[in-house]
């Protein structure tokens, strides 16, 4: 058994596949987590920032990932976990309507001390163990209802029984990325976070890529577009959540988050109505996700 501070213990394996409904759909996430269950929608592609692993619930899911920069040449892997690397794209089916799926900032932990299904090549991965605990743990967290307080701490033991050791990162670049995880979407350029780093902008942007494994500007779209999910459940415009999000205008927004997602942000929201989102620090009306 794993339980959290509230008191949740959930079975580390052992727990058959249900069906999942309207009213199973959640969201928690953090700055650095996220645990999402629900719609998956149509098998677009996709090119997330994060260290993601899918998990089916209502049937087999299938994948297929980039071998090469000319597109998706992969064959369609059938399965019932399958994990994705950061900035590989990729593309994602499913044999009904839900899907769970985690993902972990890469660099917000020590990725040699990750679990082992997690550091493989992105594909179909064979894990029947994990894909019985991802299922408990949904179950445990849906019908725990809205009355669960859970706290940032509590995302790694539930889901892999230990705190993920995190990342060593240099001090100059670690504080550059607070920066830009609380705030992504700040008006700073690159130019400014050098500044900030007392580094010239040429070994800034070399040292930010050793740091933190990805290109100053991917990690920067990348975040961007991750703070969509903090609103995918709230009446509001999206207009103004394009605006709020760090977007010049309503067309760029469209064309970023498709760009990630596969999906656009009208689609997102749609499919999000009934989703009961766990966040801990969620962005007021008219104002950008900040501390």
């Amino acid at each position: 058994m794993q339980t959290t501070s509230d008191g949740l213990s959930v079975p580390a394996s052992g727990h058959a596949p249900r069906r999942c409904t309207s009213a199973d759909r959640l969201m928690w996430i953090s700055l650095d987590r996220v645990f999402y269950v629900g719609l998956l929608g149509a098998p677009s592609v996709r090119t997330m920032g994060s260290i993601g692993a899918y998990v089916a619930l209502d049937g087999d899911i299938q994948i297929r990932t980039e071998h090469g920069p000319g597109g998706l040449d992969g064959a369609w892997q059938r399965t019932d976990l399958a994990v994705v690397q950061p900035y590989v794209r990729h593309q994602v089916a499913c044999e009904g309507r839900h899907i769970a799926a985690l993902m972990l900032e890469p660099e917000s932990v020590d990725l040699a001390q990750l679990p082992p299904l997690l550091r493989q090549p992105s594909g179909a991965v064979h894990d029947a163990g994990f894909v019985a605990h991802v299922r408990a743990c949904h179950a445990r967290l849906a019908a725990a209802g809205r009355s669960l307080d859970l706290q940032l701490e509590d995302f790694d033991h539930l889901l892999f029984g230990r705190a993920l050791p995190p990342r060593q990162i240099d001090a100059r670049i670690a504080a550059v990325l607070d920066r830009i995880k609380r705030d992504p979407a700040a008006p700073a350029l690159a130019e400014d976070f050098a500044v900030q780093a007392r580094l010239s902008f040429s070994r800034f942007l070399h040292l930010f890529k050793q740091e933190v494994g990805a290109p100053f500007r991917s990690l920067r779209t990348w975040k961007r577009a991750r703070s969509l999910l903090h609103y995918v459940n709230r009446e509001t415009n999206l207009a103004h959540v394009a605006l709020d999000a760090g977007y010049p205008d309503s067309t760029h927004f469209s064309h970023s988050i498709r760009q990630v997602y596969g999906l656009k942000p009208r689609d997102i929201f749609a499919g999000s109505r009934k989703l009961r989102v766990i966040d801990p620090q969620p962005p007021r009306d008219g104002e950008r996700l900040t501390p």
